[in-house]
Order: C-alpha cells, then sequence, then structure tokens
C-alpha cells in the first residue's frame, strides 16, 4: 500500500496497517488523543494497544474521557438477566476496549498510562490507577491540557457522507477542533489525524464535515461492523418524575434548553412535551404535586417554542423536536438575532430564519440505538437544523461572538443533575469524600457559570432526596461534606422531589430554610439541628407545615393514579427491554432494596420459602428458571417469583 497524493489521506483497509502507518511517522513515545463516548475509535485502539503491549520500550498515552464499556458478567439473578440482555442489545462482537479491561484490574502496563477527564458512571471506583490519572478538568479547558500534553496523535471514529467524499465527526465535533486550535496557537506541530470510518455512524454535514484531507491516514475496515454502543434506557421512578415536572415549570417559551442524560432528564422531557401536547393533563401533574405553579398561565403550550444548545444530545432531545418543543431557530447574524430579540422581525428575517436557522446546537451526542436510527432517518430539513459545534461554541459565552451568543441564548436553563447538596448550597456531582472519581466535572461548571453570567438565565441542579446503601437510607442533602463540585457561591436552583428551592442571591438563613423544605421530611430535625448549633438559622425555627408530607408514601400515593392510567410511563422515552424484561427490571429493583440489609435479606428468603407457585411463567423462562436445576437455583426462582410478585403489586396499588 502506497501513500496518497498530497493533500489527500493515506487509506488503510486494515487497522494493523493503520497502527504500522501511525508508529513509521510518529518518533517517541505516543501521545494520543481519543474523544470521549461514543467518537472513540475501539477496534483502532485495541489494535494499537496490542502492538504497543509488545513495545515496552516505547511509551503510549493516551488521553480521553467516558471510556464506554458494556455491563460484565455477572453472577447470581444479574447475570441470568444481563447475559441474553447484552448479548442482544451490544451484540456479541462488540469490541470492549482492552485498556479499561486492564484499568479494571490494575493492570495497565508500566509503560503505558490513560488519562480521563470524565470516567463512566462509578465504572473506577476500584481502579488505583484510573483513579491516579484523573484528570479534574472544566470540559472547555480540555483542549488546553491537550496541548500542553504535547498530543502527537488523534484518534476519532467518522462517517462517510453518502454518495460522497467528505467524512463527518459526526457524534464527536466537541474537542477536535478546539485541540487542534489550542496547538496551534502554541506553535506545535499539528497532531498526526487517524480516523476510522464506521458505516453505522449516522452522517451530519454542517460544522461537523470536513475534508477527507483533514485527516492523514482513513482506516476503513471491513465488516462485519459492530453495533454503535447504546445506552439501555432506564425505567422513570415517581421520584424523577416529581423532579422532572418540578423542574419543567421554570422553562419558559422562547428560551434555551440545555439538559443532561438519565432518567432525570427523561422525566423532565415527558412533562415538557406533555406541557405542549396535552396540556391539562400536564396541569393535572403538577396538581397531584401540589406545586404552586399549578395555574400559572405562563406554563401554556409552546408557542414559539425552545432553542436547544446542551454539550449532549440525547434521547431527551429527540422527544421534544418529534413533539415540536424544540423549534426556535437562532442564525449566526448579530442584527437580525438583535431584531428578533426586540420583535421586530421583518417577513425577510423570518424567511431567512426558516431557512437558514438552527434549532438544536450540541459537541456530542450518545444514546439508545432508536436514537441513532432517528438521527440516519432525518428528513433533510430537520438534519439541517441541528448543528453539531465544538464544546467551546456550546459551554460558554467566551472567545467567540459573545453579543451574538447572549441573544441567541435567551431565558436560557441549564439542567444538569448533582448527587448531593449542602444545605448552604455546595454541589456534590462527581467524587466521594475520600477523593474518589465517580464521574466528573465534565460541563457542569460550565453551565453554572454561564447561567450566572446571562442576565436571565439559570442553572438548575436535580437531585433525589434519598438514597439507599446497604440497607441504610440517607439523606443527599447535608450539612456539609468532604468534597464539593460547585462551590455554594454559586448556587442558584436546586430541585428535588418535594419540590424548588430557589437560592440565587439569598443569605445562609435562607438558604438552609428553603433546603430544608426540600428535604426529606425524616432528616429535616437533625439538618435543622446542625444549623442551629453553627447559630446559621433562628434556634426556633421550624419548616412549614407542608414539609412534613415530603415523604415517598405521600408522594407515591399522589401520583398512583396517574401511573394507573398512563399519563407517566415507566419507560416514557422507549424502552430497550422487552415487555418480559421490563417486569423483570422492576423485580430486580425490589428485590435489591428488599435484601439490602443482612435482617431484609434474610425476611426476604423466608417470605420466598413459604410464597405460592409461580404464577408469571413467561418471567422464569426468560431467566432459565423455569425448570430449576439445583438448590441454589431453586432458591433463585422463588425470590424471583416473590419479587414479581410484590414489584407488579406495587405498581398496581392505589
Amino acid at each position: 500500500m502506497t501513500d496518497a497524493s498530497p493533500g489527500r489521506p493515506t487509506p488503510a483497509t486494515h487497522l494493523d496497517d493503520a497502527v504500522s502507518k501511525m508508529l513509521e511517522r510518529i518518533e517517541g513515545p505516543l501521545r494520543i488523543g481519543a474523544p470521549l463516548g461514543l467518537g472513540k475509535p475501539h477496534r483502532l485502539l485495541n489494535a494499537l494497544y496490542e502492538r504497543m503491549a509488545a513495545s515496552p520500550e516505547r511509551g503510549l498515552h493516551l488521553y480521553t474521557a467516558l471510556s464506554l464499556d458494556p455491563p460484565g458478567p455477572a453472577k447470581g439473578l444479574e447475570g441470568r438477566f444481563l447475559g441474553p440482555f447484552v448479548a442482544r442489545h451490544f451484540g456479541d462482537d462488540f469490541p470492549r476496549l482492552a485498556y479499561v479491561q486492564a484499568l479494571r484490574r490494575n493492570a495497565l502496563p508500566a509503560h503505558m498510562e490513560v488519562e480521563e477527564f470524565y470516567m463512566q458512571s462509578g465504572a473506577m471506583l476500584g481502579s488505583r490507577q484510573a483513579q491516579r490519572r484523573y484528570a479534574s478538568l472544566n470540559y472547555t479547558h480540555v483542549a488546553r491540557a491537550l496541548a500542553d500534553r504535547r498530543i502527537n496523535a488523534i484518534v476519532q471514529k467518522v462517517a462517510r457522507e453518502p454518495g460522497g467524499e467528505r467524512l463527518s465527526l459526526s457524534c464527536n465535533t466537541d474537542l477536535t477542533f478546539d485541540a487542534l486550535a489550542a496547538v496551534a496557537s502554541r506553535g506545535l506541530q499539528r497532531p498526526l489525524m487517524v480516523a476510522e470510518v464506521d458505516p453505522q455512524l449516522p452522517w451530519l454535514g454542517g460544522g461537523a464535515a470536513v475534508d477527507a484531507g483533514f485527516f492523514d491516514i482513513v482506516v476503513d475496515p471491513p465488516g462485519p461492523h459492530p453495533r454503535l454502543f447504546g445506552l439501555p434506557r432506564q425505567p422513570v421512578t415517581d421520584v424523577d418524575y416529581a423532579i422532572g415536572f418540578h423542574a419543567s415549570t421554570l422553562v419558559k417559551d422562547g428560551g434555551t434548553l440545555q439538559i443532561g442524560i438519565g432518567a432525570l432528564a427523561d422525566a423532565l422531557c415527558h412533562a415538557l412535551a406533555l406541557r405542549h401536547a396535552d396540556n391539562a393533563t400536564y396541569r393535572r401533574v403538577l396538581a397531584a404535586l401540589g406545586a404552586d405553579a399549578a395555574e400559572d398561565p405562563a406554563l401554556g403550550p409552546f408557542d414559539t417554542g425552545l432553542y436547544g444548545c446542551s454539550e449532549m444530545l440525547n434521547e431527551g432531545f429527540r422527544r421534544l423536536v418529534d413533539a415540536g418543543v424544540i423549534r426556535r431557530k437562532v442564525v449566526d447574524d448579530l442584527a437580525l438575532m438583535q431584531r428578533d430579540a426586540e420583535d421586530r422581525l421583518t417577513i425577510a428575517d423570518r424567511e431567512r430564519l426558516a431557512r437558514e436557522g438552527q434549532f438544536l446546537h450540541g459537541a456530542f451526542y450518545l444514546g439508545s440505538p432508536d436514537f441513532y436510527q432517528w438521527l440516519r432517518d432525518l428528513p433533510e430539513a430537520t438534519r439541517a437544523a441541528i448543528g453539531m459545534c465544538p464544546v467551546s461554541a456550546v459551554n460558554e459565552l467566551y472567545g467567540g461572538n459573545e453579543t451574538l451568543e447572549r441573544l441567541q441564548r435567551r431565558d436560557a436553563r441549564f439542567f444538569n443533575s448533582c448527587m448531593m447538596a449542602t444545605a448552604l448550597g455546595a454541589a456534590v456531582s462527581d467524587a466521594l469524600e475520600d477523593g474518589r472519581v465517580v464521574s466528573g466535572v465534565g460541563g457542569q461548571y460550565n453551565f453554572v457559570a454561564m447561567a450566572h453570567a446571562l442576565p436571565d438565565a439559570r442553572s438548575v441542579l436535580m437531585f433525589r432526596a434519598t438514597r439507599d446503601s446497604s440497607g441504610r437510607r440517607s439523606s443527599n442533602v447535608v450539612w456539609r461534606y468532604g468534597h464539593a463540585t460547585i462551590p455554594r457561591h454559586l448556587r442558584d436552583v436546586y430541585i428535588t422531589e418535594y419540590g424548588i428551592a430557589d437560592l440565587r442571591g439569598a443569605t445562609d438563613e435562607d438558604c438552609i430554610a428553603a433546603m430544608a423544605g426540600i428535604t426529606d421530611a425524616d432528616f429535616q430535625p437533625a439538618l435543622l439541628a446542625q444549623a442551629k448549633s453553627a447559630g446559621k438559622i433562628a434556634r426556633d425555627f421550624a419548616p412549614p407545615p407542608t414539609a412534613s408530607r415530603n415523604t415517598h408514601e405521600a408522594l407515591r400515593a399522589r401520583l398512583a393514579p396517574l401511573r394507573r392510567d398512563g399519563t407517566l410511563p415507566d419507560y416514557p422515552l422507549g424502552s430497550d427491554f422487552t415487555v418480559v424484561e421490563q417486569r423483570l427490571v422492576a423485580a430486580l429493583g425490589w428485590l435489591k432494596a428488599a435484601t439490602a440489609s443482612p435482617p431484609g435479606k434474610l425476611g426476604t428468603v423466608l417470605r420466598a420459602l413459604v410464597a405460592g407457585a409461580p404464577r408469571d411463567r413467561e418471567a422464569l423462562q426468560r431467566m432459565d428458571l423455569q425448570a430449576p436445576d439445583g438448590v441454589a437455583a431453586w432458591l433463585e426462582s422463588r425470590l424471583l417469583s416473590l419479587a414479581l410478585d410484590k414489584a407488579s403489586g406495587a405498581a398496581t396499588a392505589p
């Protein structure tokens, strides 16, 4: 194989050939940058890892984030459920990243190093190697860090233009352009650019498209091609729905929307779609939650629609585009956007917005197989209205056209999740008290800071009021914690299932009172006792009488009718599980909670032993327990049958 002519990339049809060409062109240790998430070329990286593992004289340093890995082997009921699901959903040939498997075992070779700035949530808590080489970086600071590390290659998965020659960065425009700009600004040599073409990756043009010569090496490996990594969509609980619907009341028609990923974001998007399509039912949910905004006339359907501007595009945005909620278009024309803000658009302006405007901007995308298929099948007009951008263009106001972006991002609402919050307004989102990293800062600080920089924007951090661990229930509203992701002086809005705490500009005393109001009733006295002991709130302060109803039992009762009539489905954005698997997910969730403590485990086993005959034969067959072989399998079948009955009863209880 010979090199292509100048201005065109060197082609390769085999991964080993691409690795050989990289090693020929790079002197000394390899310092490789790879996109986060979907854009990471798993097969190319595995081929590179295999070659370098046999070359200890030459170092390999990989700089990346969010190294996606399907669930691994498990035992017992979890294994019986996950085995068939993982094989079906991800495919038996999914290329697990070799360096991830090594990191999990703390077995990465000494001449290799992997540095991540964001981890798959909770996946590396037990990896000393991964924890030591974690880099705590704001998303918008990563490009600068890559230049500081003098990367000499970037590898990326790309899509090829149907019937054309161009390539698309598709799912990851986030850091590649920014990193190249940072390298150039330091006068450093441009890193070797290596692309792996994946025919399953959706083609997106516009800012995501580049000429083939943008890359130095393009490897186009033959099929069969493994499936894209699909995030399994999780069920949405009563708690999640309560948080999502409370959050939806803060969104203004004509505004700007940023969301994260997970069940809380799913619940929020379901609420916004319902608000637009069936406003009466939407208000019925708010009334059931006791929300003050249930009668607010401003919470009608979206006449103007929203503009989506989010580092990550996901399932929720798909739902909102299809529902007609995301549709407010923007263009990069300062004068036109100024006229738009002043309601002075001309007929020509409106025609240009309709023709050239975009209603959704993102830096990367990640979701389910259905989401990827949606992207592939988009009508051309809708595809043109979605713009993939560098993260610097989405996550901050500075460095580009700040005045224009301020006009585009009017009434912005930045929704993100956190694990815990202190009563004084600090957020814990990415790490534990002992310093171990759960995930990473990502873009959370960027959006919090932007919300404070925009005059009509709000940062909204959503979290569940309590958590269960080892059979012990704890509050996620705490007086203090040994780590903070967002400091208290940047506090803005917090939401739990019990309501909204607006902390912007509040005194410490008022902040504590507001946070106590969204704390679970069982934990309010202890929280307030600590605040009073510190002299931060009046000794005679008591939360309002309504706060005594902050219990999951009360919440479940209020939402039960809406669960039964289908207003609040378990999977509002679709499911990757079969109908039988959905029942099993609920049952296994019930069983996990019931057996979290030793007494609970013993009691559950005893109940299973005396329970009646199994009724859900279809579920038992899916778990290969219809004819249990041996005592252990027989006990699993009894436990599963009990859990199926209990979960089914909980779903239909009044």
